[in-house]
């Protein structure tokens, strides 16, 4: 079992676009695996490969259901397919990257994302309110972006100045 040290905030691979993967390796192998340890911690919802220093198009899930029981799985190459027009307004979000720190983030209610598996399989994970709000901060992440880049000004400002507080 590996798990990973999570980069923060200010470490420029959390700003740097993830590249698809295009084979299946050794190497994206131990990623996966890899990713599946580091984000099966408590308190963890999602961890993208940028998160752990590797820049390649793949993330790990982690749900609770409510009976108590625990899903998870990885996508290779997710991309959103689907976003609602309706919103979840007033949940807040926070970040294994961003530590401690919580703020209310906008995000589409529904999201879809689809990928592959490591034997080419197609991977769909979708769904609303939590699910919804996880895929689109692991795409996030894939794409170079950190949740406070979509704050409202003013809490983004807040935000920012917490950061810099806890540098």
């Amino acid at each position: 079992m590996t798990v990973r040290e999570i980069r923060t905030i200010g470490d420029p691979v959390l700003r740097t676009p993830c590249d698809p993967v295009r084979e299946i390796t050794d190497g994206v192998r131990t990623l996966v695996a890899d990713l599946l340890d580091t984000v099966d911690q408590e308190g963890r919802a999602g961890v993208a490969a940028n998160q752990i220093g590797v820049t390649l198009r793949a993330f790990s899930w982690r749900l609770d259901d409510e009976d108590g029981g625990r899903h998870h799985g990885y996508v290779l190459n997710p991309e959103i397919t689907e976003l609602s027009e309706d919103l979840q307004e007033d949940g807040e979000e926070g970040c294994l990257s961003v530590p401690g720190l919580w703020y209310p983030r906008t995000r589409a209610a529904f999201a879809r994302c689809e990928g592959t598996d490591l034997e080419g399989e197609r991977v769909v994970l979708e769904g609303r309110d939590i699910t919804a709000r996880l895929i689109q901060h692991e795409v996030g992440h894939l794409d170079g972006a950190l949740y406070i880049d979509g704050l409202e000004r003013p809490v983004k400002k807040r935000a920012l100045r917490d950061i810099r507080e806890r540098l």
